[in-house]
């Protein structure tokens, strides 16, 4: 079994979010695709198999599947492109959470995903413990929790206390606010899940690009999630759909021996 290891939305190594990336033939048992994502230990693994027109995926992160991950897909499809002989400039991905697709212009990925639908909320009080800081509004999605802050340092300068974000009802929490020089910038926190801070999340941009559109009245957008490996990605607001754009590298290949 190959193994790649891609750093997405950067074109630089070291920086996005490094997910591994295993193509495969057939399935394998759930057990055995958690036991590699567990001993990968990066935030994702994500597993393909082609199909005569489409590819089926599923992601895992260390300690369990999960329903969607942005940074993992664009990973699987620059592998599909660059390392599999993949001649069309579209791939549509078959998943638990439904048809994705990704688009090849040039060196960048284009990803079109579900948006989310949110709904404002009573800030929790043990959110407003946990990050210590002003919190303007609170929404909630599917299984996300999202805090709009003050302003772009409140995003940069945070410093959650994770024991209490583990008391929480949601598991995946995302802070953001409007950037100073660019349209938003987020931060993506999921402890419950393993993962303290992820470094660039492209699921949590299907609840942040519908309330930024919304809020700054326009459609494309650049956002910037403001983590130590940063990441960047070109937004585009479509209504019951998303579009994420990014980069990708890949840092490693080579062979598990299984």
């Amino acid at each position: 079994m190959t193994l790649y290891q891609v750093d997405a939305f950067t074109n630089q190594l070291f920086r996005g979010n490094p997910a591994a990336v295993c193509p495969l033939t057939n399935w394998i048992s759930d057990e055995l695709m958690q036991s590699i994502a567990e001993e990968n230990n990066l935030s994702e693994t994500v597993f393909f198999v082609k199909k005569e027109q489409h590819f089926d995926i599923r992601w895992f992160a260390p300690s369990c599947e999960i329903d969607l991950c942005g940074h993992a897909t664009l990973a699987a499809a620059h592998i599909i492109f660059t390392e599999l002989n993949f001649k069309e400039k579209l791939i549509e991905f078959h998943s638990q959470s439904g048809i994705l697709t990704v688009e090849k212009k040039e060196d960048w990925y284009t990803l079109n995903f579900p948006s989310e639908e949110i709904k404002e909320i009573e800030t929790p009080s043990i959110l407003v413990a946990a990050l210590n800081v002003p919190i303007l509004k609170t929404y909630i999605g599917k299984w996300k929790c999202m805090a709009i802050l003050e302003n772009e340092e409140a995003v940069q300068n945070l410093t959650p206390d994770f024991s209490k974000l583990l008391q929480l009802a949601y598991p995946d929490i995302i802070v953001t606010a409007k950037g100073n020089s660019i349209d938003f910038v987020s931060r993506f926190f999921a402890p419950k899940i393993g993962i303290n801070e992820d470094p660039v999340t492209g699921s949590a941009h299907t609840m942040l690009i519908p309330y930024w559109a919304n809020i700054l009245k326009k459609n494309k957008l650049v956002a910037i999630q403001l983590s130590k490996r940063t990441g960047y990605l070109k937004c585009e607001f479509l209504n019951d759909r998303v579009e994420m754009s990014g980069q990708a590298i890949t840092y490693l290949k080579g062979q598990l021996t299984i």
